[in-house]
């Protein structure tokens, strides 16, 4: 089973809520997914983004692959200079 790292549209028509989420690849954009990492919220300014450090790392560490936007937001919030530095550890 591949997982993915990517947004679940939440809210209503033209105010998009999104959750970011650990989702099977095959798995449909709205379907069921297996872990909420975070959640983001584009209208309000500036953009509010929340995400579980321990959560996003731990699943980045098990091979989960993220979208181009949740790879951003990840980088954004500092959470892939982490993954980073932790799989440079684990090479030494």
């Amino acid at each position: 089973m591949a997982v993915k790292l990517r947004l679940k549209r939440m809210g209503s028509k033209k105010k998009p809520v999104y959750r970011i989420v650990a989702i099977d690849s095959h798995t449909k954009r709205d379907g069921e997914y297996i872990e909420l990492v975070g959640t983001y919220n584009p209208l309000t300014e500036p953009k509010s983004v929340k995400i579980n450090d321990e959560v996003a790392l731990k699943w980045l560490n098990d091979g989960a692959i993220p979208s181009d936007t949740v790879r951003n937001l990840l980088s954004d919030a500092g959470i892939m200079k982490k993954f980073h530095e932790s799989k440079m550890k684990k090479e030494k």
